[in-house]
């Protein structure tokens, strides 16, 4: 599912290195001089190897990421609104307080995933594995979740206003509305 990723070092966008990019943005994610936001929007990421990166406050708004590899990044506050994120690998990301709103993540695995204060209004998780994932405030209102595998994932203080639980596995779920 997720063999043969591309490196950044070999994926060009707008003519630079992606990994000249990411670099660049670690830089800014930690205010150090010479450091620029990672701007992504739309841009062609499909099956890139972005495990471990840096995209805390990155714009990958409607960025194709078809199985891309995001085990371990870092999306804080990532806008990730629009994006094509089927079957990627999400693994043990934290993407506290990022932006998935309208994003298809159909397939993918989200296990263990920091999704405090995240935002899943309208996106597709159709058949994700989100199993131990942190979704405490975080907003999942009309979002698609059908048969997807929710168990010991943290529902608390989660709105789920129009979710679409249908076959979704929630028998070890944590839901408690305080």
């Amino acid at each position: 599912m997720f063999g043969g990723l591309r490196k950044p070092k070999s994926v060009r966008i707008g003519g630079k290195r992606l990994s000249e990019i990411l670099g660049a943005h670690e830089q800014f994610a930690r205010a150090a001089e010479g450091g620029s936001r990672a701007e992504l929007a739309g841009a062609k990421l499909t099956r890139v190897d972005l495990s471990g990166a840096v995209l805390t406050h990155a714009n990958l708004a409607g960025a194709q990421l078809e199985g891309a590899c995001l085990r371990e990044a870092k999306l804080t506050s990532a806008d990730l609104s629009g994006a094509q994120l089927e079957k990627a690998d999400l693994r043990t990301c934290d993407a506290t307080g990022a932006d998935f709103s309208g994003a298809d993540l159909t397939g993918a695995d989200l296990s263990g995933a920091e999704l405090f204060r995240a935002d899943f209004s309208r996106a597709v998780l159709r058949g994700a594995k989100i199993r131990a994932a942190n979704f405490r405030q975080a907003v999942l209102r009309g979002a698609d979740l059908t048969g997807a595998d929710l168990n010991v994932a943290s529902l608390r203080q989660t709105d789920m206003e129009g979710a679409k639980l249908d076959g979704a596995d929630l028998r070890t779920s944590i839901i408690r509305k305080v």
